[in-house]
């Protein structure tokens, strides 16, 4: 890897440069982690455009679970929080509130399906770094592979009720009349 660290330096983040690489990757998933966290919240919450389900105020607090997680991992591996990566994230999910979906005044019917289509994106993501954390877990002890296990799964379930709830919206926003 030449001048710009050794590969295991890489792998741990480990070059005394601030948090290293492991710390950037893990507080750009903690920015999506509160940008996902914010929607799931959105969709659940009072004002949401239709009645969420049992199914999606479930996965809605899995995602705060997961986040707390993401952040105990993140104080094992003694990675700083970069705050101002987690308000992007939040300040990213309030963006996207304002794409009108062919609507100006009024919520859009395809509201509902964009906001499934963004939280399953987010919940891929979220499995890709349990994913790649599961794998360093076998060479740091500080990571525990059981946990990690765990959130994988729940993230993986989550990305299946997620694709059939997003199904079933474009079922009933599309089908022929």
């Amino acid at each position: 890897m030449g001048e710009h660290g050794s590969r295991a330096e890489a792998k741990t983040g480990g070059t005394g440069h601030g948090p290293g690489l492991l710390g950037v990757y893990l507080n750009d998933h903690l920015a999506g982690a509160t940008g996902g966290l914010r929607l799931a919240r959105r969709m659940t919450g009072p004002r949401a455009s239709a009645e969420p389900g049992p199914e999606l105020r479930e996965i809605a607090a899995e995602i705060a679970e997961d986040r707390a997680a993401l952040l105990g991992i993140m104080r094992r591996l003694d990675v700083p929080v970069r705050r101002y990566k987690a308000y992007a994230g939040g300040a990213a999910e309030l963006a996207g509130r304002l794409k009108p979906n062919g609507r100006l005044l009024r919520r859009s019917p395809l509201a509902g399906l964009v906001e499934l289509e963004a939280l399953r994106l987010g919940v891929t993501g979220k499995a890709e770094a349990w994913s790649v954390l599961r794998e360093l877990a076998a060479s740091d002890a500080r990571l525990d592979s059981r946990l990690l296990d765990e959130l994988l799964a729940r993230a993986l379930r989550q990305g299946e009720t997620l694709d059939r709830l997003r199904a079933e919206r474009a079922r009933e926003l599309f089908a022929p009349a």
